[in-house]
């Protein structure tokens, strides 16, 4: 069954090449289906228009729809990491060649998409009943680019060292 809400990204002209590098980035995903520009436009003739795809089981749209539009933070995607390992895995690979990396675990890919790259357990903590240790937490993950969960469970024990 479709779903009834479709993330539908906007690009210039790279839907393809972007949706082939998410698919390497998080091998759990398929291409369902191309779409072509016809001669009524406002693409070239035969040209990629729309690819739809999946990634762990929801469905994207990626529309190769010309310049006019851009992706900013406004819009992010989530992605929830088992350990550092796989923070670390999929922060390298969003942020190579020419991804940037932001504050607090965003960052942008080569494509101007605005991922979060978040390790489970933060949200535990920034949930824990002290509000303290909660507080510190934010605190820590204030000051970070890539989240480091050591640090951040340091953090709320109350060890600045990390």
């Amino acid at each position: 069954m479709a779903e009834k809400i479709t993330p539908f990204l906007w690009f210039d002209h790279q839907a393809e090449q972007a949706v082939a590098f998410y698919l390497s980035v998080f091998r759990d995903g398929r291409v369902t289906d191309v779409k072509h520009y016809s001669e009524a436009g406002p693409g070239p003739a035969g040209s990629v228009m729309l690819v739809s795809f999946e990634l762990f089981g929801r469905e994207y749209r990626a529309l190769n729809g010309g310049p006019m539009f851009t992706f900013n933070e406004a819009f992010s995607l989530q992605v929830d990491c088992d350990d550092q390992a796989e923070v670390d895995r999929y922060w390298e690979l969003l942020t190579a060649d020419g991804g940037e990396p932001g504050q607090c675990g965003w960052l942008k890919d080569r494509f101007g998409l605005s991922w979060q790259i978040v390790p489970r357990r933060l949200l535990e903590l920034l949930n824990d009943p002290d509000p303290e240790r909660a507080n510190r937490t934010v605190t820590a993950m204030l000051a970070m680019t890539r989240l480091d969960l050591a640090v951040l469970e340091a953090a709320a024990d109350g060890d600045s060292s990390g």
